[in-house]
């Protein structure tokens, strides 16, 4: 035992040594300030001369590996982990690595793939939640698990949830339940990890959509009502609150509040397609906008954070919100170059955005600090045009739902 501990004693002094020659000794005075103020120099400098700087030796290259040396230039990056309040996503992933791929991102870098195949068109949509992917497929939802990639999956599924009489138009994951809105007027409730399922009726047609926060349940539906719902089992399919919206409501979410939801209408009996609604009373709050012409109606629709949402939809147009500001116009927006209808949306809460199109299968990037288009990429040939009816993503990659397939546009290994 003394000797083993002996060994180990000599290990850790030679690898001490070994650090410690591994930093210049002599040479220019830079090498002998303390880390502290090396940190700080070599905060001023950009992502090229980091990257030069650590080619010198490989104590430098440990060195401006560093994360503090990284985060300013990550918070200016595209889709590296980093909220636009600075909040990183993603700290057990090193800085550095992750503002590598972001160049990728920015300059459309990247392997496309297809992680799922179906027979019949359908209208799927999904839900990623930690190494899983949850998607629609006509009346179930699947659940699959990625391999460590993120490029493929396996392709037994992990559970599948049944419990619809038509097509899954729109799910949520929340508090380890998948919450459904079906073809069939009904939502369903799902527990994750069990055999646990509920459904009720809840509007006289189809459910477009549904959100779930804080144990409360929102859906909108073709007849042109909005319903408020405990998530809470003892009132399981007890309607709160039922909204009267003038119009066929196509997308739903609620405030991270949980002090009011916002709708999307179809634009036809009500000149706004956008209106927020108190959570509690059901009562009309404000709408967004005014000058939208009839039928711009919004298919997708997301709140960014208590006070900013982004909306999409048929008049093609990305639009972002500040209800800080004005309610009557947004504060930025980006056109849609072939006047495509706009079906989904996703933001990395930061700079990126991404879009999904009508024809061809079109994803497009978006840098929000500029108007133009950063890149497209046409998931389909001419005789299989096909929305894309669902986009997520993750710092590495890009996941479209479409008629057909399942994509995956792979940043980390273009």
């Amino acid at each position: 035992m003394a000797a083993a501990a002996g060994e180990e004693e000599e290990e850790e002094e030679e690898e001490a040594a070994r650090e410690s020659a591994a930093r210049p000794a002599a040479g220019p005075a830079l090498w002998r300030l303390p880390e502290e103020l090396l940190l700080l120099i070599c905060s001023y400098l950009d992502m090229r001369a980091l990257g030069r700087l650590a080619q010198v030796c490989r104590w430098l290259r440990r060195f401006t590996s560093c994360d503090l040396l990284w985060r300013r230039i990550a918070r200016a990056s595209l889709n590296s982990g980093f909220t636009r309040l600075g909040t990183d996503l993603m700290t057990s992933v090193p800085v550095k690595e992750r503002v590598k791929v972001s160049q990728n991102w920015r300059l459309g870098r990247c392997r496309e793939g297809i992680l799922l195949k179906w027979r019949c068109s359908q209208m799927p949509w999904m839900q990623l939640e930690d190494d899983s992917l949850y998607i629609s497929q006509a009346n179930f939802i699947l659940a699959y698990q990625f391999r460590p990639d993120g490029a493929s999956l396996n392709r037994r599924p992990l559970g599948v949830f049944a419990g619809h009489d038509e097509d899954v138009c729109h799910f949520v994951l929340a508090n380890s339940h998948i919450i459904s809105a079906g073809g069939d007027g009904k939502i369903g409730i799902h527990k994750i990890h069990s055999t646990f399922t509920v459904k009720y009726s809840a509007h006289e047609q189809e459910v477009n959509c549904v959100d779930c926060k804080g144990g409360i349940i929102v859906s909108g539906s073709r007849d042109r009502t909005a319903k408020v719902w405990p998530l809470a089992s003892g009132r399981l399919g007890q309607c709160l609150h039922t909204i009267q919206t003038e119009d066929r409501v196509w997308s739903i979410a609620i405030s991270p509040l949980l002090s009011s939801f916002v709708t999307g209408t179809a634009c036809c009996g009500h000149f706004s397609p956008l209106r927020i609604w108190d959570l509690n009373s059901g009562q009309l709050m404000t709408h967004l906008g005014s000058d939208f012409p009839p039928g711009a109606g919004v298919l997708d629709v997301m709140y960014e954070s208590p006070f900013t949402l982004l909306s999409c939809g048929y008049d093609t147009y990305v639009r972002y919100w500040d209800l800080r500001t004005s309610v009557r116009k947004c504060v930025m927006e980006w056109e849609e170059p072939h006047d495509s209808t706009l079906y989904c949306l996703q933001t990395d809460g930061n700079h990126l955005l991404a879009t999904g199109s009508s024809y061809y299968g079109v994803v497009r990037l978006w840098d929000r600090r500029q108007r133009a288009c950063l890149h497209a990429f046409p998931l389909t040939s001419t005789p299989l045009s096909s929305p894309v009816y669902c986009l997520r993503l993750t710092t590495k990659h890009l996941y479209a739902a479409l008629s057909y397939n399942l994509h995956v546009l792979d940043f980390q290994n273009p």
